[in-house]
Formats: structure tokens, C-alpha cells, sequence
């Protein structure tokens, strides 16, 4: 089963590592294509932009036959009949305008450019400029990879002398923060493989931590099974034996054996019903029905009244119970079965779980902190390891003492305890060490 289950880890291990590695893939494809396109698409509409102004500049111009007039005298007539350049016949307003109605046109809004209108004949800086378009063409020499930079001839393609001789322009464009606009259009892409690649590893780490709980739980169980198997043998192997020596003839005869293996009979038989009973309530446990059947009671009362019953118990095993009651407030909401119980377990633990060369100590202590009860069970008992103590709450867990089996119970004590807790709106925690001991802590809210 072992083998099987890391098996099964390592083969979906390797799946959800290749589909990740493909989807990086697949996703890294689909970024670089989407830059191809913003870059035609870009082209496209600088065209559309550029083709756009030179029609407009051209239909502002006079058309006059080039032979009419002296060779060289056109540039002057130009002067005088109409705007001879983009800088004259456009504001950087219109320009802006066209450039987005392009971009917009072929599904790039959005993109954020600067530009600028320069004359080809001379190099004193642009004829007409958007208001960044130096800071942006600096940087843009510098970066190449967050920045582009177009330039388009502003030139009549007409055969005309005047159109010829006209001036010549240029048309520079600085687009920036490409790589982020590239991003923003693949976005949803991108959530979306994201999205999912998380489901998977969701769905795989949720698999594997149910498979584990399961195992752990089949393992708790299994345990649980042998251990109630053994609990119940021996009361009745004791019955049996004691059923046994009632047909002994010499035992028929004496009144006073009889009555002590009736009495015997008696003990297991209720040890057993106490066993099975034990289980049958944490089974059929209504956490419900103990908030209902609330009521106010006064944990230094409950205390005392644990302390009398645990006595002769404690004498047994020459231990000493220290009762340090210091808070000045007792007074909770509870259920008078359970908040009992909850508490003794606590303390029954402390007793079962001691030193065998050591007298067991145990001290309760009580305080107030701010709106809560706070009871500190301590003990110095065998301890337990941080593995242990994440676990002890678990249905059906018992702490492993090697061969010692001397602790009797069937895992479900603590398990009840910290439900009892939790449905009296308190918190419990619990420190431990190997050798030195272990700490309970419980809070309670105060009425």
C-alpha cells in the first residue's frame, strides 16, 4: 500500500510538472505571436495616419500646370496660396485625434504613443511636437524592448512638379510601454492558465492529503478495532474463568467465595458496559444538545467536587493533586455533565499517564484573563513528543508508549474533551516534553 501510494504521487507529481511546463510553453507562444500582432497592426495604422495627412495636405494645396510658370518659382507661389507643410496644416491636437481613431480601428486602444512632425531638409529639432516626445524618444534609444520607434516620409506619391517640389516632412513615432500592453491584451489568457494551473495544484494537493488522512485514518481505526478487541476480552475472559471455578464443587460449598466471584463477575460486567458505553456516546454525541441544556455554573465548585472523586484514585498511586484556585471570577455557561467530564479527563490522563518511579504531581491552577476562565492542568508525567501532541485530539488516536499497555482506553477521551471545550465557546492547548511533563490549558468565557 506504501509503495503504491508513493507510486501514485510521483506519477501525478510528473503529470502536473509537464503540464505546467507545456501551459508556460503554450502561454509563452501565445505572447510572442500577440507581439507580432500589436507590431503589424501598429504599422497598419501609422500608415493609415500618414496617408490620411499627406491626402489632406495635398487637397489644400493649388493644383497648378508646372510649365506655366518660371523654373524654381513654384516654392514661392506655394508660400502664398495655401499651408505648404503638416506642421502648418495640422495642430498636434488633430494629429493626436487621427492617431487614436487609427489604433482604436485596429483594436489597439489604448496604446500609448508620442510623435512628432520633422522636416527632412534640416536638423533643428521637430516642426510640431506631442509635449513628452523628447523625454520618450530619449528613452526610447536607450530601451528597445519596452519601446519602438517608427519613422514614415510625409511625400506625395503624385507625378505633379508641384506636389514634388513641395516640402519634405517626416513623421516620427514613439510608442512605449509595449511589453505591458502586449500583457494587458492577452490578460484574460493569462488568468485563465493561471486559474487553472491553481485548480490543478489544488486538486492534487487536496487528493494526496485525503489519501494520507484516509490511510491515517484506517490506521486509527485498525488500532482502535484491536485495542476495543482487547479491552473487551479481558472482562470477559475474566467472566469466564470466574463462571468456571462457580462449578467447582468446593466452591459451591463456601458462601464467602461465591459472593466474592459474584462480586468479581459483577466489576468486569460493568467495566464493560462502562466500555461500551463510552463508545456509544462519543458516537451518538449531539455537541447541539450541550448548548441547549446550558446553564451557570462555578468551575471552583466543579473543581472540588473532581478533586473528591479523584481521591482515592490519587492514593492509589501515591499521587498529590495541588489545587491553586486564584481567579477571582468562576462563574461560566455550561452543562453540568460534560463541563465535569471535560475537566476530569484532564486530570485522568495526568493520573494514567505518570511515571512509574516518580510520584505523580499534578497542579490546577485557575486565573482570570480579561473576559475568561483560564484552568492549567500540569502534571509531570512521561510527556509527549510534538508529533503526539498534534494528534491527540484525533478520534481514535492513543499516544504510543512502546510495549507499555498498562493505559487503558480507546482514544476517544481527549477527542471529547476538546469538543466539550469548543461547544462551551472556549479554547484548549496543550505543552508537552518527553521526560519532564505535560500542559493543559483550557479557556472558558465568564457569564
Amino acid at each position: 500500500m506504501k509503495r503504491l501510494f508513493t507510486l501514485i504521487t510521483v506519477l501525478i507529481t510528473i503529470s502536473l510538472i509537464g503540464i505546467i511546463i507545456i501551459q508556460y510553453s503554450w502561454l509563452k507562444n501565445i505572447i510572442l505571436i500577440r507581439q507580432d500582432q500589436v507590431v503589424d497592426r501598429v504599422e497598419m495604422a501609422e500608415f493609415e495616419v500618414v496617408e490620411a495627412l499627406v491626402d489632406e495636405k495635398l487637397k489644400s494645396e493649388p493644383s497648378l500646370p508646372a510649365d506655366v510658370f518660371p523654373k524654381g518659382s513654384m516654392d514661392e507661389l506655394l508660400k502664398i496660396f495655401g499651408p505648404a507643410t503638416i506642421a502648418e496644416r495640422f495642430s498636434v491636437e488633430d494629429i493626436n485625434k487621427k492617431f487614436e481613431t487609427a489604433f482604436a480601428a485596429n483594436g489597439l486602444k489604448g496604446a500609448q504613443f508620442q510623435f512628432a512632425v520633422l522636416s527632412s531638409q534640416n536638423d533643428l529639432g521637430p516642426e510640431l511636437a506631442s509635449p513628452n516626445y523628447m523625454q520618450f524618444y530619449e528613452a526610447g534609444q536607450l530601451d528597445t524592448a519596452d519601446y519602438a520607434i517608427h519613422v514614415w516620409p510625409l511625400v506625395s506619391l503624385s507625378d505633379n512638379e508641384a506636389n514634388m517640389t513641395a516640402p519634405q516632412e517626416k513623421l516620427v513615432i514613439v510608442l512605449y510601454d509595449m511589453q505591458s500592453f502586449v500583457f494587458k491584451s492577452v490578460r484574460w489568457t493569462i488568468i485563465a492558465v493561471v486559474f487553472f494551473t491553481l485548480v490543478i495544484i489544488a486538486a492534487f494537493y487536496v487528493t494526496v492529503r485525503t489519501i494520507i488522512t484516509q490511510k491515517k485514518l484506517s490506521e486509527m481505526k485498525t488500532d482502535f478495532i484491536n485495542n476495543m478487541t482487547h479491552e473487551l476480552r479481558t472482562p470477559l475472559a475474566t467472566i469466564a474463568i470466574a463462571v468456571d471455578t462457580l462449578k467447582n464443587e468446593k466452591v459451591i460449598g463456601d458462601k464467602e467465595k461465591l459472593m466474592a466471584i459474584g462480586q468479581i463477575i459483577k466489576a468486569e460486567n460493568l467495566r464493560m458496559n462502562t466500555q461500551v458505553e463510552q463508545i456509544l456516546q462519543a458516537a451518538q454525541l449531539d455537541v447541539s444538545q450541550v448548548l441547549k441544556d446550558k446553564q451557570p455554573l462555578h468551575v471552583h465548585e466543579i473543581l472540588m467536587k473532581i478533586k473528591d472523586k479523584f481521591t482515592l484514585q490519587a492514593e492509589e498511586k501515591n499521587a498529590l493533586l495541588n489545587f491553586d484556585l486564584t481567579a477571582a471570577k468562576d462563574l461560566v455557561s455550561g452543562h453540568p455533565v460534560h463541563f465535569t467530564n471535560m475537566l476530569s479527563n484532564l486530570i485522568d490522563n495526568s493520573l494514567k499517564y505518570s511515571k512509574e518511579d516518580i510520584d505523580p504531581v499534578i497542579d490546577i491552577q485557575t486565573r482570570n484573563v480579561k473576559n475568561k476562565i483560564v484552568i492549567t492542568i500540569k502534571d509531570n508525567g512521561i510527556g509527549m513528543s510534538r508529533e503526539t501532541t498534534s494528534k491527540i485530539f484525533d478520534k481514535f488516536y492513543r499516544a504510543h508508549t512502546g510495549n507499555i499497555h498498562n493505559v487503558k482506553g480507546f482514544g476517544l477521551g481527549l477527542n471529547y474533551t476538546k469538543q466539550m471545550v469548543e461547544a462551551h465557546m472556549g479554547t484548549i492547548e496543550v505543552q508537552s516534553t518527553i521526560g519532564v511533563g505535560t500542559t493543559f490549558t483550557v479557556s472558558i468565557p465568564l457569564v
